[in-house]
């Protein structure tokens, strides 16, 4: 790591930069890249991209071969951000130029066996290797899994979120700002369910039974763009995703929370608003009341990929366990397939603990 120092009132104290290289300038590397610039103790000095002129566009040092940026930069910290088929090749150049902390988007190298393989790769070396998987850092889901953990909800035995985006309807789906969406042969759940896959887990713990019914609605898409998936607990309590790219919900941007989610518990009940906002309800209350604003930020999510990014520079400078590891994700992978096995066969799917 390169040396720095922060002037901190009247006093000089050495603090570690970490030099950090990213590797793919598509739609969505704009958050990342923005992220990187806004956290202390980092510097983005570089970006690979095939296509030169968007990693040109990022405004720090340009590539169009990933291999010789690391080997003439060797980062700190590489953020892979490029397509789900290159990411093993990826997290390969990175451990031999010397990485110590590899981050790489979802979907995680596109299958599990391959994920697996990357997994096994980055612990031979003993190099962190963490998804970007970034709803759970949404404060909306941090503040809901602080008010589980005080027990202020009772025992929670329902959590429902409706995925309602309304993005999906049409010939032109998808095609001004991710149009490789349309071609996914496994669409709702691999690109955007997962999501939820990892926020349940973090809100409830581990599932012990799945179920799936899946389903696709616009032709011109070829994978499924609607749905539901159920996780089944031992002690009873369900989570729900009923997703439905083709609706939509009440509010200004519906990408900021792609939905509505709604936690119930003995005690009471807690629900989040299209516009960030938590209100919660006690059990046997009639009314409403405020228990989070909206976020301030504007950024994508709450500003979930910089809470990300952040806690990665804070587990990397300061020891603190890394959530996101990618040996622990494949679960996620696990329980995805699980999802698809239960649509095509119609029925629940045990899972192994």
């Amino acid at each position: 790591m390169t040396g720095g120092s922060q002037r901190t009132g009247n006093r000089q104290r050495d603090v570690p930069d970490l030099v950090v290289a990213g590797i793919g300038a598509g739609y969505f590397s704009r958050f990342h890249y923005d992220a990187w610039q806004r956290i202390e103790h980092c510097r983005l000095i570089a970006v690979a991209d095939v296509d030169l002129s968007r990693a040109r566009a990022v405004g720090v040092g340009a590539y169009d071969d990933p291999a010789r940026m690391l080997r003439e930069l060797q980062p700190d910290v590489v953020d892979i951000v490029s397509p789900p088929e290159t990411h093993f090749d990826m997290i390969a150049l990175a451990i031999e130029a010397g990485a110590k902390a590899i981050i790489c988007q979802k979907p995680f190298c596109g299958d599990l066996e391959t994920a697996g393989r990357a997994v096994a790769l980055a612990e031979t070396a003993a190099v962190p290797l963490i998804v970007h998987e970034n709803f759970r850092f949404q404060p909306w889901y941090r503040r809901i899994r602080e008010e589980i953990a005080s027990g202020r909800l009772g025992e929670v035995l329902q959590v429902t979120f409706r995925l309602r985006p309304g993005d999906g309807q049409g010939q032109d789906a998808y095609l001004d700002r991710q149009p490789y969406f349309r071609h996914m042969p496994r669409f709702l759940l691999h690109e955007t369910g997962v999501h939820w896959i990892d926020t349940f887990r973090f809100l409830l713990g581990e599932p012990s039974s799945v179920y799936a019914d899946l389903r696709r609605l616009n032709p011109a898409v070829r994978g499924e763009d609607a749905g539901y998936f159920v996780f089944g607990y031992d002690n009873g309590a369900r989570a729900l995703f009923d997703g439905n790219r083709l609706l939509d919900h009440a509010a200004a941007d519906r990408r900021l929370t792609m939905g509505e989610c709604y936690v119930e518990g003995t005690g009471g009940e807690i629900r989040l608003l299209g516009d960030g906002g938590l209100a919660v309800r006690e059990h046997g209350a009639a009314a409403w009341r405020p228990l989070a604003e909206p976020p301030e930020s504007k950024a994508f999510g709450g500003d979930c990929v910089a809470a990300l990014q952040r806690h990665v520079v804070a587990g990397l400078l300061h020891g603190e366990t890394l959530e996101n590891q990618a040996a622990p994700y494949l679960r996620n992978m696990r329980i995805e397939s699980a999802l698809y096995e239960s649509a095509e066969r119609g029925r629940r799917i045990e899972l192994n603990s």
